[in-house]
């Protein structure tokens, strides 16, 4: 903004000479409310550096400025429902739970921490802004897994009746990109005409030749629209059997039509497929825990404190699955604990660390995951042909999150859709 606009005419010389003196400060205005939450214009841009520095890295050009600032607003309009959902009803993720996530993602750059500070600022991004998007990210999921993921369930009917699907036999995986036209529950035949309208703009404008991951920025309402429109892999057992049927006849690199279903309209993108392995070998480890968890009524001393309480009692001859029994927080109580036979992959990386370096029938320390503090214990080990037991497993799991992702999809709509918006980015 020039000093043409922030000051009337007469004072338009003194400006011009204090601004040899002082820096000028960039005014912040309000460019939307959420209830009783506000954006500013300068959360605005800081997410519009993020957006575009994310997209840059994936090579992808980001859209005009315009349109960039449009789609991160709605984003940043999105999730202030989401988050006004979690403070109301105390979800919360613990500083403990942000400190690890940076060290996985240090980790997994092959950096210590200060390694990690250092590239962070190369990209011209503070430690504490990057700290603040790991918590909300974090938040957004918990939110998801909470809200959804916990009344979502998998029927062993449901597993079988997947299983005999002769496309379950199918071991191609796809890896996909789309873009999410969404259409509010609601939306009468006007709106729904005019998003279908947009939908059809983009795939134009793909088949014009422009890259897929500019056009997913500029036009999806997808989370993963700053990302270029990246799903990741998918197995063909996890998909629709005609969009499976759709996705073979493709090459990588094409675009499907545009495709409507309850959530809105979407394009896809065949990134590339690959054969899946037929067989399966796999270290198992029979695994028992005890879980307390952390909530708003219980603090991360007393949880950590009552799990060495009941440690200190196992330890002094109190049976794990007594104790697990009485006093564990989750489903496994009822079996003492017994989590069945685990794998690698098959749980968080805090206990599967911990569970990997057990000696049999040790108690473990207490150890700390995003779901609450756990005492460990592995009754034995051995190594086994796991492609059934997969196969089943991977169904319940393929079933689970698809009806969590369209279930999600769905209550963001309608937390949305229920929330006062005074949208002002227009407001010049």
């Amino acid at each position: 903004m020039t000093m043409n606009k922030l000051l009337p005419a007469l004072l338009m010389s003194a400006a011009l000479t204090l601004a040899h003196a002082a820096p000028v400060q960039p005014v912040d205005r309000i460019v939307a409310v959420v209830n009783k939450s506000v954006i500013t214009e300068l959360d605005l841009r800081a997410r519009v550096a993020e957006a575009e520095a994310s997209l840059r890295e994936q090579h992808v050009t980001p859209p005009p400025a315009d349109v960039l600032r449009r789609q991160v607003l709605d984003q940043m309009i999105t999730e202030t429902t989401e988050l006004q959902f979690a403070d109301s009803n105390h979800v919360t993720v613990s500083d403990s739970d942000v400190d690890q996530a940076i060290q996985r993602v240090a980790q997994q750059n092959k950096w210590d921490l200060n390694g990690l500070r250092q590239n962070l600022a190369k990209q011209g991004i503070a430690f504490d802004t990057f700290r603040a998007d790991v918590r909300r990210e974090l938040l957004l999921s918990k939110l998801k897994e909470s809200v959804i993921g916990s009344r979502v369930t998998v029927t062993d009917a449901e597993v079988d009746q997947a299983l005999k699907n002769p496309q379950f036999a199918n071991n191609t995986e796809f890896n996909l990109a789309n873009i999410l036209i969404d259409v509010p529950e609601r939306a009468d035949s006007t709106v729904v005409e005019a998003r279908a309208q947009r939908a059809h703009q983009a795939l134009a404008e793909l088949k014009a030749g422009k890259p897929f991951g500019n056009v997913a920025a500029a036009y999806s309402s997808a989370p993963n629209a700053m990302r270029g429109g990246e799903v990741g892999w998918r197995p063909a057992a996890s998909l629709p059997p005609e969009f499976t049927a759709m996705l073979e006849a493709m090459k990588p690199g094409d675009v499907t039509d545009v495709i409507r279903t309850q959530q809105g309209f979407y394009i896809f993108r065949l990134v590339d497929k690959r054969s899946g392995q037929t067989q399966q070998m796999a270290e198992q480890f029979h695994t028992f825990h005890i879980l307390i968890r952390t909530n708003e009524a219980v603090s991360e001393n007393d949880a950590r404190t009552k799990i060495l309480q009941i440690r200190d009692r196992i330890l002094r001859g109190a049976s794990f699955e007594e104790m697990a029994k009485l006093y564990s927080e989750d489903g496994s109580n009822l079996k003492g604990g017994d989590l069945g036979w685990l794998a690698r992959g098959d749980t968080v990386p805090e206990f599967e660390q911990a569970m990997l370096s057990l000696p049999l029938n040790t108690v473990s320390e207490p150890v700390r995951s995003p779901f609450g503090w756990h005492l460990i214990k592995v009754a034995a080990k051995r190594t086994q042909d796991v492609t059934a037991e997969r196969g089943r497993s991977l169904a319940r799991q393929q079933i689970h999150t698809l009806k969590v992702d369209e279930a999600y999809i769905d209550w963001v709509h309608q937390q949305r859709d229920a929330a006062f918006v005074d949208d002002r980015l227009s407001e010049q």
